[in-house]
């Protein structure tokens, strides 16, 4: 009776753990809604920035499509990861991809700067041996992602002022479909010329080009620093609806593996406790045995 008992407590424990990965499943595919939902909105927000250059540009770019390439420049990496765990091999399959790119993009060690987002991927690179210069936490909603990305652009500004750091890409995880993720990486800086060449011959949708009245490379600057918010943002609400996504890959094998435990000992149960209860049966006929039988 005492391991029919202990197994009932072990049933009871693993249900309330069912329990617990059910919510959190629940939990990370609301959040991969809700970080869908962010991205479709700064799809807008990207093609009023898009507007904007093409206004300027029709109207002359010139000086403004010699940028400086930066090929010649310290390389900056930004990398994308989690604070929080249970979602597979997420953090070490951005960290792996990294490393990979940032070594091909700058293979001299001293003219690298990494940016980590998320202490898990920072623990990943400084075991893989990767010196990270600056570490930010990661947003764990949609609501935070914003605060993220004023950071990541305050240090790119410092970078750029201290460093001479004009080359900056970001590596991150990207959700392809259902819980399928793969790494991606953005060029962030510098600005895509031959994209500025490309909206520059862009038609305009109306009859007449809206005017401008700000100075032209005050206005540039301005779009071209939006650009660079919405293409962050985007990373990193792509970034945090892959992790959801791994999250809930991890649940599901979770929630499968504790439905085969729980199987598993319910069939134990059942099996001691038909045990015990056949004993007591053979107990009970033996002592009828005894009492019916003559000699007694």
């Amino acid at each position: 009776m005492h391991t029919t008992e202990a197994i009932k407590s072990r049933i009871v424990t693993v249900t309330l753990l069912e329990s617990v990965v059910r919510t959190m499943k629940t939990l990370a595919a609301v959040s991969i809604r809700r970080q869908e939902k962010a991205i479709q909105s700064l799809a807008e927000y990207s093609r009023t920035i898009e507007m904007g250059l093409v206004i300027l540009l029709r109207q002359g770019a010139g000086e403004l499509l010699e940028q400086p390439s930066g090929e010649k420049d310290s390389l900056g990496g930004v990398v994308l990861g989690s604070d929080q765990g249970l979602c597979g091999r997420f953090n070490e399959q951005i960290v792996s991809f990294s490393c990979e790119q940032l070594r091909e993009l700058e293979p001299d060690p001293s003219r690298r700067n990494i940016l980590c987002v998320g202490g898990r991927a920072h623990s990943h690179l400084v075991e893989s041996g990767w010196k990270v210069d600056v570490a930010h936490p990661a947003p764990v909603s949609e609501t935070g992602i914003l605060s993220a990305v004023q950071s990541i652009l305050m240090t790119l500004d410092q970078w750029k002022s201290r460093l001479g750091i004009g080359r900056v890409v970001v590596c991150y995880n990207s959700l392809l479909f259902g819980t399928v993720c793969a790494p991606r990486l953005l060029h962030l800086i510098p600005f895509d010329r031959e994209r500025l060449r490309e909206l520059a011959d862009r038609s305009w949708p109306g009859p007449t080009i809206p005017l401008f009245t700000m100075e032209r490379r005050r206005l540039f600057s301005l779009l071209i620093r939006h650009s660079l918010f919405a293409s962050l943002y985007g990373a990193l609400a792509d970034s945090l609806a892959a992790e959801n996504a791994s999250r809930l890959a991890s649940m599901q094998a979770a929630e499968r593996n504790i439905g085969e435990r729980l199987d598993e000992l319910n069939l134990r149960f059942r099996d001691l406790r038909q045990g015990a209860i056949t004993e007591e049966l053979l107990d009970i006929v033996a002592g009828f045995e005894v009492m019916t039988s003559p000699h007694s």
